[in-house]
């Protein structure tokens, strides 16, 4: 369990910011308020460190910088600080002044037990409004080679990629903070040539607005670079005789903000998350274009090292979320659902055109998604000047259907202004059954799948029938979470249809959509309460008679954890082993994970790692082995989310015949 606990074990590395206090030119001082940070940073099982720009004499100095006893206390410092890395764990970035044949570079020194694994200076020198670096600094785009500096001689260059040989991800490179304002970031030729985590030393001043600029360049450049990218500011202590610092700190991957510091602070603690590098090295190897633009960059010096991290649970710096479908920006959530209700749409609009109007069929059984494919087909007649009674919605009560869900369906079907119809299929089914010889037609009690298939197959039947009456067209109503799990009925059943509307969409991004419609007025009022109705319903097929409901997920899991399951799996390919350790993270603590933006108290559940491991094991053996047959025939239908689709003409493409042996023998290596 020690070892499953450790993030080193899942690929993730853990990367801190840091403002350590500075005054300008008083070496001594900021040296010991470097080593206080790298020590907290230890503390803390940091693995890599990143101070400012200059910050080993501060940024400010002027013309100080040219002071040959300036200088040299700079060296004797970076020979303290390597030296203090010696019993540390993190890989430490610090800023400082360089001399080298005669020129002086403003750099950055990476340092690791005990030694100066290289240095880097900075490849674009500022001289416009308040920067005048020029005066003082040659800029090292074109310099390769060695540097002897404090008592060693280094590798020297912005071609330097420092690796560990110990933790697979830690491949690291650093520019120097103009470096990533200019139009070609040092950092994006360093991760085509494989670095993964992009750092920037940087003494950037404060002005009104900056700070946003400096989000946009970070998470940008983590997006394009397909990295990680780290950035420390200059802060309190540097002089303010015509400039104000922030120490801004943030760190980004694949652009997304994981951490960032608290600015204008007088004592800011480090700035830490756990970046998840073997995500970054998925994404790349799924992206052509990443090494496509890789073809042809200079070469770049690999510096190798042992860093020797930390092993077992050291805690979690990373905010995981919990549903990872459903829109996570609290301030775009309006913006985001509106993106994905009309992607759907939008598709279906699309298609009923193409196929020259008529009728839309869809069968309503009260559920949530035959529900939310009502609500996007009403959209499409909206959105066309069509009456509503355009779409032809059936109820279909079968052997096990409750009242509340047939009044539901009623309910709905009259407040969304459609042309609505009941069948029973009832007599139907018993007739198939009969016809079969199946022990329920001879009053005996069996409910098995060939009893349930009856019912939904004859469903799908009807409303196909019905499309070829009313010149018309069968809207689908499965969802990506069933089609994920096999959890439809294949062929003639609800698997199929003549355009697969919800198919992009798994249930609990259904679940979300359905309640922003109500709650953001999409609809008038009685619409929105049958809505909220049909929510707090519990999902059930209603195929087996009985007196206790014949609850979904009590049969075959959470959809929460089956979605979250087929995300990381279906979109960066993650082993089981990982799945979990993400998905522990998330569900263990109710306060650990990231909730969606108002996502109801009640429905707050919380996933011991047994929970998880069992059914993610349902889930790889119907996943790989007992459902792509099914996912091989699907319809036509929009992909929503950049979470991927299970479409065969898309994103997904896997043989029918396979099996599930390698991810169940990865499974079992987690602990119980």
């Amino acid at each position: 369990m020690n070892e499953f606990a450790s993030i080193h074990a899942h690929g993730f590395v853990r990367v801190a910011t840091c403002t350590p206090a500075v005054r300008p030119a008083d070496v001594t001082f900021n040296r010991d308020a470097i080593i206080a940070r790298m020590r907290e940073a230890d503390a803390a099982h940091v693995d890599v460190l990143i101070c400012p720009e200059l910050c080993v004499t501060a940024y400010a100095i002027d013309d100080l910088l040219l002071q040959e006893a300036v200088l040299k206390a700079a060296e004797d410092a970076l020979a303290d600080l390597a030296q203090a890395t010696a019993d540390l764990s993190p890989v430490v970035l610090v800023g400082l002044p360089v001399r080298r044949d005669g020129r002086l570079y403003n750099c950055a020194a990476a340092l690791s037990k005990g030694r100066i694994l290289g240095v880097v200076p900075k490849s674009f020198l500022p001289n416009y409004r308040e920067y005048y670096e020029k005066r003082w600094f040659a800029h090292g785009r074109d310099v390769r080679g060695e540097v002897t500096v404090a008592g060693q001689t280094v590798p020297f260059g912005p071609d330097l990629i420092f690796e560990a040989e110990d933790l697979p991800g830690l491949i690291l490179h650093a520019e120097i903070c103009e470096d990533f304002w200019s139009p070609a970031p040092p950092s994006t030729s360093a991760a085509l040539a494989g670095a993964v985590i992009l750092a920037n030393l940087s003494a950037s001043n404060i002005t009104i607005g900056k700070a946003d600029d400096r989000h946009l360049l970070c998470a940008s450049q983590s997006m394009r670079a397909v990295a990680a990218y780290a950035y420390s500011a200059a802060g309190a202590g540097e002089s303010t005789t015509d400039m104000a610092w922030d120490g801004q700190g943030g760190i980004y991957e694949l652009g997304d903000l994981l951490a960032q510091s608290d600015r204008f602070d007088l004592d800011p603690p480090l700035c830490i998350a756990d970046v998840d590098t073997a995500r970054i090295l998925s994404e790349r190897m799924r992206t052509g274009t990443f090494n496509d633009a890789a073809e042809g960059t200079e070469p770049f010096r690999r510096i190798r090292f042992a860093h020797k991290p930390a092993r077992g649970d050291i805690g979690f710096h990373r905010k995981q979320r919990r549903f990872p479908y459903i829109p996570a920006r609290a301030d775009k959530i309006d913006q985001d659902c509106y993106e994905a209700f009309n992607i759907q749409v939008d598709g279906l609009r699309r298609r009923f055109e193409s196929v020259g109007g008529g009728r839309m069929v869809i069968g309503i059984s009260g559920g949530l998604d035959s529900t939310h494919a009502l609500i996007v087909a009403a959209k499409v007649c909206d959105r066309l000047g069509l009456p509503r009674s355009t779409i032809m919605g059936y109820t279909m009560p079968g052997f096990a259907t409750s009242e509340g869900t047939k009044s539901n369906a009623w309910t709905l079907m009259r407040a969304m202004g459609i042309e609505a119809e009941e069948i029973d299929i009832r007599p139907a089914a018993t007739q198939m059954l009969s016809d079969m010889g199946h022990p329920f037609a001879k009053g005996e009690p069996v409910y098995d799948v060939t009893f349930e298939n009856v019912q939904a197959g004859l469903r799908t039947d009807y409303l196909f029938r019905l499309a070829n009456h009313h010149k018309g067209f069968v809207i689908g109503t499965g969802d990506l979470s069933e089609l994920a799990l096999g959890w439809c009925t294949y062929g003639v059943g609800d698997q199929m249809s003549h355009y697969a509307v919800n198919a992009g969409v798994p249930k609990t991004l259904i679940q979300y959509l359905i309640r922003w419609a109500a709650t953001s007025d999409q609809f008038d009022e009685p619409t929105n309460d049958v809505l909220m109705a049909i929510l707090n319903t519990e999902i059930s097929p209603e195929l087996v008679p009985g007196e206790e409901l014949q609850g979904t997920e009590a049969l075959i899991g959470p959809y929460e954890l089956h979605d979250f399951f087929l995300f990381h799996i279906l979109r960066y390919g993650f082993a089981p082993r990982k799945v979990a350790f993400l998905a522990w993270q998330a569900w263990r603590d109710l306060e650990a994970g990231k909730w969606p933006a108002g996502f109801p108290e009640a429905k707050k559940h919380v996933y011991d790692l047994p929970t998880v491991k069992k059914w993610l094991e349902g889930f790889l053996k119907r996943f790989f082995a007992f459902s792509q047959f099914k996912r091989s025939a699907i319809p036509n239908g929009p992909k929503v989310s950049a979470g991927g689709s299970l479409s065969p003409r898309g994103d997904w493409r896997a043989p029918s015949d396979a099996v599930a042996k390698v991810w169940l023998d990865d499974l079992a290596t987690i602990p119980d």
